[in-house]
């Protein structure tokens, strides 16, 4: 009686079919940092392109928004991962987890998340070195980078007014940078690190030396919002809430959230808030 083959066929294409699966996995979760990040803008709809300041490559994505408009929300992301294991300096500071293009992707207004010099893959760019990622994270290299590949932005692309929206360590940029850029119509911080000698302090990190402390800058004096998560324990409440509650026109608001988690959900009615808010100081 002649043996049918179809059985054994029909078990090599589901192994065939399963082997191109477990590759997809595998090779998913082998995909670095900056490819994980660039594969999850691409799924936010968001369009990519890198801009150069000051002989740094920063990677954008942005979108056009539902609206036109001539403000521009400005996303800055966390520190990321700036140490392994806490010790030697990372090979690629990138975040593991973005909190801020998930917050990008529900924004309708014009956008654009921006990357920190030697982010995003480019740490083996020339100029790139640890101290950018670690004790000069927020210092004047990182700084005047940024602001200028934002004057650069908003020019070619005629932008009026900046809102600038930090999360984590992109909340001490986004205040630094209000200082050098007078179009920012205001600064919005999402557990944001405001004092980063009280944060060193109560992790006994290393000291950012090399870095500018925004709660010992001058205050702006422009429209400040800023959210606290309650169950946050990389930033708590305590650490920051008195010292922003004395700066001139800002909001404090402690939120149901984590330092990374639970934001994207309140966001639309944050930015709500915010644009109350600026409706009403227009009036």
């Amino acid at each position: 009686m002649p043996i049918s083959l179809a059985p054994f066929r029909r078990a090599s294409a589901i192994g065939r079919r399963l082997a191109a699966l477990l590759l997809t996995v595998v090779t998913a979760a082998c995909a670095s940092p900056s490819a994980k990040l660039q594969n999850q803008a691409r799924q936010f709809g968001l369009t990519a392109e890198t801009v150069i300041a000051n002989g740094f490559r920063l990677d954008t994505y942005s979108r056009s928004g539902s609206t036109a408009s001539e403000r521009l929300h400005v996303y800055l992301e966390g520190d990321g991962r700036p140490y392994e294991a806490g010790i030697l300096p990372s090979a690629d500071p990138t975040t593991r987890a973005s909190v801020a293009l998930p917050l990008q992707a529900v924004d309708p207004a014009p956008s654009l998340y921006i990357a920190r010099p030697c982010y995003n893959g480019h740490a083996v760019d020339p100029g790139c070195a640890p101290p950018l990622w670690t004790d000069a994270r927020y210092g004047e290299i990182v700084v005047q980078t940024l602001a200028d590949a934002l004057r650069d932005y908003t020019e070619r692309r005629g932008f009026k007014k900046l809102l600038l929206i930090g999360h984590s360590g992109g909340g001490s940029l986004a205040l630094l940078l209000a200082e050098r850029l007078p179009q920012t119509l205001g600064v919005v911080t999402v557990a944001g690190n405001y004092d980063i000698d009280a944060w060193t302090d109560l992790h006994h990190y290393q000291a950012l030396t090399a870095s500018l402390n925004p709660a010992r800058r001058p205050a702006s004096g422009l429209p400040e919002w800023h959210f606290l998560g309650a169950a946050d324990q990389n930033i708590p409440p305590a650490l920051v809430q008195t010292a922003l509650r004395r700066r001139p026109n800002a909001r404090v608001e402690i939120v149901d959230a984590g330092h990374a988690q639970g934001w994207p959900g309140l966001w639309p009615g944050i930015l709500r808030k915010i644009a109350d808010d600026l409706a009403a100081g227009d009036r």
